[in-house]
């Protein structure tokens, strides 16, 4: 640094100070080379001394080489052959090993091949999931391992089309066997039901057995019988409890799901089948148009339906989250709401009460048998009693042309009893009571006509048929009871008084059957209480009980008898009126005859024979018809006397008249009809008289 520094003479002195510095080792060195000098002297003496050991050294190594070599030339050679050995050796080891790694991969792919030629597709899956994560990643490098890679998916794409092949078949079997299935569930219900029915009925057999002891023989008898086949029945198919997976194979279902499971594509199935299953409940659900027709269009539908909701209640409860229970209510309130439409549309067209009776009796089946699986029913009840509406109508309208044929078959005479035995009959028929007729001996009439037994029977046969229709409604004995009496009052009040009210107006009807009607009707008025204890007995509720219903057959009976006498009244008249529309009088001549009219003493005749077939009907009804026809008669004549068109009238036309009108008096005074008081009839011609 000083070198550079501004001082003067710097730079000289530093060079001074430079060289003298170079001679000091210069010097130096000088000593030391000649302190060395000898000893290098020395050295390349001994080094030319070596030179020539050196060169014989040299030779003799050559040499010894050289022989070295040629000995050593069989022993490389083994030792090539050893290498080439080992190499080899190490190969096949090599090639061992990575076999070891492929054989176990090449055998489950075989065990692959095979599971899916034996159509074991959900193992086929797990093979192939072995084979992803455990067999292939250890042979990943070779290409057959990779050609496999590339197979796995087309494999699993083409297990699952298989397997919703099967699916589908699976679909369309069940569909064709559901109604098999449904028949088969519903006969099981029904057999299950059978016996305690059968008792049932058993304990039903003592209704009305005091006023009805013959028809309770056979029923008792009918009883046995059934009780003996359900027996029967019980024993035979006591081995042949048949279930949906006895008709259906549900492997496919299973296997389906498995499969789309470990694919993870479950929830992808699970809507399939269920867009599929209701695509096939909205099918099941549509009723052919000629149903209503037979019972067993009804039967096959019911089956139908059964045969569905078994196979989903089966695949509810033997796979997980297939279908749930939110999911068979939902679609069991969809089919119920279809089913109650579809029956009251096709109930609506049945015309027959046994068609109806059926379609009630498979109604109570189906419910019972889905209520045995769980499924609610109460709206198919309630149903039921719509139905039962529709079935008394049917009820009322057959009853109705059995009522016609009965009146129209009558003879409208008193039935005649020549012995007891027929008596016994009659009043078997009949529950008919007469101390002074019993005193009378054979041959005897009973006042009604034959009719009026074939009525009661009928009424209650249509007690029966109404019965039939409440059992195994679930439904207790007063309301069953309430039901009965409530039918009963329409076919008697609607019914019964609409076809005697026709048969009353009918032109053929005379004033002998109208009389003989409102004596039948008499009679069956009275039976009513019998009928009204009939239905007691079969019902078992006594009728004190404050809510039963009491029978209206009473104003029935009295409305058709009113509805008689005022065509007794009227028929009369119009006879009288024939009478005297016949009358010729000649109100010119000179001198009566002497006698009464010819027309008038035929009158007077036709009404004492008709008021001799009064004696039967009630004393007011005879007295009432008497007085009637003679007010009626007064004023005939009276018209007659006094028309507008007759100008004038004889002495001896007069005295003719009078011979009449003292016939009509002594015909008034002969009290054609017993009960009347002094001269009351004989006042109905006092105006005339008068005149």
């Amino acid at each position: 640094r000083s070198v550079y520094d501004d001082q003067p003479n710097a730079h000289q002195r530093f060079m001074e100070k430079l060289d003298a510095c170079i001679r000091n080792h210069d010097r130096e060195i000088e000593k030391m080379c000649n302190f060395h000098h000898q000893g290098f002297v020395d050295a390349i003496t001994e080094l030319l001394k070596v030179r020539a050991d050196a060169e014989k050294l040299k030779v003799q190594v050559t040499d010894t080489n050289r022989r070295l070599q040629d000995a050593g030339k069989e022993v490389i050679a083994q030792t090539e052959e050893i290498i080439r050995c080992r190499v080899q050796q190490q190969n096949i080891t090599t090639v061992v090993e990575k076999l070891q790694l492929c054989l176990p991969v090449l055998e489950m792919y075989s065990k692959l091949k095979e599971q899916m030629n034996v159509k074991r597709y959900y193992s086929a899956l797990k093979t192939m999931e072995q084979l992803e994560n455990l067999y292939l990643p250890r042979v990943s490098q070779y290409r057959f391992c990779q050609i496999m890679i590339e197979n796995l998916p087309k494999l699993r794409e083409e297990i699952k089309e298989i397997s919703m092949s099967d699916l589908k078949d699976f679909l369309e079997s069940i569909r064709k066997h559901s109604d098999r299935i449904g028949e088969t569930a519903m006969k099981q219900a029904q057999q299950q039901k059978s016996f305690s029915t059968a008792l049932q009925k058993q304990n039903n057999v003592n209704y009305g057995r005091n006023m009805h002891l013959s028809r309770n023989r056979v029923l008792e008898s009918k009883n046995e019988v059934t009780l003996k086949r359900t027996f029967e029945d019980d024993d035979e198919h006591e081995e042949e409890v048949l279930t949906a997976q006895d008709l259906v194979d549900f492997s496919p279902v299973y296997r389906c799901l498995h499969i789309y499971s470990v694919l993870g594509d479950g929830e992808i199935f699970e809507n399939y089948y269920r867009k599929q299953r209701r695509k096939q409940a909205r099918l099941v659900l549509q009723p052919q148009s000629s149903m209503h027709e037979t019972v067993e269009g009804y039967r096959r539908y019911f089956s139908q339906i059964v045969g569905f909701f078994v196979v989903e209640d089966h695949i509810l409860h033997v796979t997980q989250g297939l279908v749930t229970r939110t999911y068979t209510d939902e679609l069991w309130n969809m089919a119920l709401s279809k089913i109650i439409a579809v029956l009251r549309t096709h109930s609506s067209y049945c015309s027959d009460p046994d068609l109806v009776l059926e379609l009630k009796n498979l109604i109570v089946v189906f419910a019972d048998t889905l209520q045995g699986y769980g499924f609610p029913v109460n709206r198919l009840f309630d149903l039921l009693f719509e139905i039962r509406d529709q079935y008394n109508e049917t009820l009322l309208k057959k009853w109705s042309g059995l009522f016609r044929d009965i009146f129209e078959a009558d003879n409208y005479s008193p039935i005649p009893v020549a012995n007891e035995e027929e008596y016994k009959i009659v009043i078997s028929k009949f529950p008919f009571q007469d101390p002074e007729l019993d005193k009378q001996s054979f041959p005897k009439k009973l006042p009604m006509s034959q009719s009026v037994p074939q009525i009661y029977i009928q009424v209650k046969e249509f007690i029966y048929a109404s019965l039939k229709f409440s059992e195994s409604l679930h439904r207790s004995s007063t309301e069953i009871d309430d039901m009965l009496r409530k039918s009963t009052n329409l076919l008697l009040t609607r019914t019964l008084s609409s076809c005697l009210q026709n048969l009353i107006k009918k032109p053929h009807i005379g004033l002998t059957e109208l009389v003989q009607i409102i004596i039948n009707t008499t009679h069956l008025e009275q039976a009513c209480k019998y009928l009204e204890d009939f239905i007691s007995n079969i019902t078992n509720i006594s009728q004190v009980t404050v809510h039963t219903a009491r029978l209206y057959g009473l104003s029935t009976f009295k409305d058709a008898r009113h509805a008689a006498e005022g065509e007794i009244y009227t028929k009369l008249n119009q006879k009288i009126d024939e009478f005297i529309q016949i009358a010729d009088y000649d109100w010119t001549m000179s001198e009566s005859d002497g006698r009464a009219s010819g027309y008038l003493m035929d009158l007077i005749n036709f009404l004492r024979s008709t008021f001799q077939v009064f004696t039967h009907l009630p004393g007011k009804v005879a007295q009432t018809a008497c007085m009637s026809a003679c007010q009626h008669l007064s004023t005939s004549l009276m018209q007659m006397l006094l028309d507008n068109e007759l100008k004038q009238i004889s002495m001896g036309a007069i005295q003719q008249f009078n011979l009449d009108v003292i016939q009509c008096e002594l015909f008034a005074s002969s009290e054609p009809v017993p009960g009347f008081q002094g001269d009351t009839l004989q006042l109905a011609f006092i105006d005339l008289r008068q005149v």
